[in-house]
């Protein structure tokens, strides 16, 4: 079994990176170019306690998350959030290799509005292969705000630098919100096939015994079986169809609902055992909520 070793602190990161003590306790920024070349962890795997954001530019090599690898390029954004498990197979850097790594503690950010609202930032839970990529002026653009918070970084800290540094983040994160909004849009065909797929997926879900004996499908359950996150799929839906991805497994259980009611003589519990209901009154909530009307009225005015 891989060990796994957990990063708790900035200063631990840098220690076991081979960097200097950070400049500040709760944030790092980390020049790519500053990372030792023959940095080997073999098949070390890290529980970080930190948020990481990075960009690679001129590296190249294959990391990940708990168990699925992913092969990173040139103009590659990843992120991560506290207690996601991390390891790197391997690397190369090119000698004009560019990029950062920005570290920073969950305390960093408790007590200010970035804090309320880290939640919202959801490709923090994105996989590995859902990374962010850049165009040119996009990396421009973050390069500058990663430039301010250097500069708060390494100069001497005073009352005004964690307000500032977290400001640049949060501005930084927003701008990755809608670099990532862009990614969606230019993949539309790609998206809209995902869709297919999912659609797919719930025709053959229940189509078989799985309602059964695992109940409803989960958000995680699709996203598994379609080799993405839950929150990925779940982004990707809203913004292609403006619903949720649970919502889109809800509407698709109530018209199948609605084939039952009025082509069977199934009872109501009888439908809401073979959907994968444990209690046909909790079919019967859903039923009303999406519909407006009980299963047994529907049935009747139809």
């Amino acid at each position: 079994m891989n060990k796994i070793i957990t990063i708790s602190s900035i200063s631990q990161a840098h220690q076991l990176l081979g960097l200097q003590p950070p400049k500040h306790p709760l944030v790092s920024l980390i020049n790519i170019k500053d990372l030792p070349l023959d940095t080997d962890f073999g098949d070390v795997r890290f529980m970080l306690e930190l948020y990481m954001v990075s960009l690679k530019d001129g590296v190249s090599g294959s990391m990940g998350y708990g168990r699925n690898s992913y092969d990173f390029t040139n103009g590659t954004m990843i992120f991560s959030k506290p207690d996601q498990v991390l390891f790197t197979e391997s690397k190369e850097i090119e000698d004009d290799a560019k990029g950062w790594m920005l570290l920073f503690h969950p305390d960093l950010i408790r007590r200010s509005e970035l804090g309320k609202q880290m939640d919202s930032y959801s490709y923090f839970s994105y996989n590995v292969h859902e990374a962010l990529h850049l165009s040119e002026d996009e990396k421009s653009t973050l390069t500058d705000l990663v430039r301010k918070i250097d500069m708060e970084y390494n100069q001497n800290i005073d009352k005004h630098s964690q307000k500032l540094i977290v400001s640049n983040i949060n501005l930084l994160l927003d701008y990755c919100t809608r670099y990532y909004d862009r990614q969606f849009y230019v993949r539309a065909n790609l998206n809209q096939d995902l869709i297919s797929n999912f659609d797919h997926l719930l025709k053959d879900y229940f189509n078989s015994e799985k309602p059964v004996e695992l109940g409803l499908p989960t958000v995680q359950y699709c996203g598994m079986q379609l080799h993405m996150s839950p929150n990925y799929l779940g982004d990707l839906l809203k913004k292609e169809t403006g619903k949720t991805a649970k919502d889109h497994i809800h509407s698709y259980v109530i018209n199948r609902a609605k084939n039952k009611l009025l082509g069977t003589t199934e009872s109501i519990s009888e439908i809401a055992f073979d959907l994968g209901f444990d209690y046909p009154q909790h079919f019967s909530k859903l039923f009303k909520k999406k519909t407006g009307m009980s299963p047994a009225k529907y049935r009747t005015l139809n």
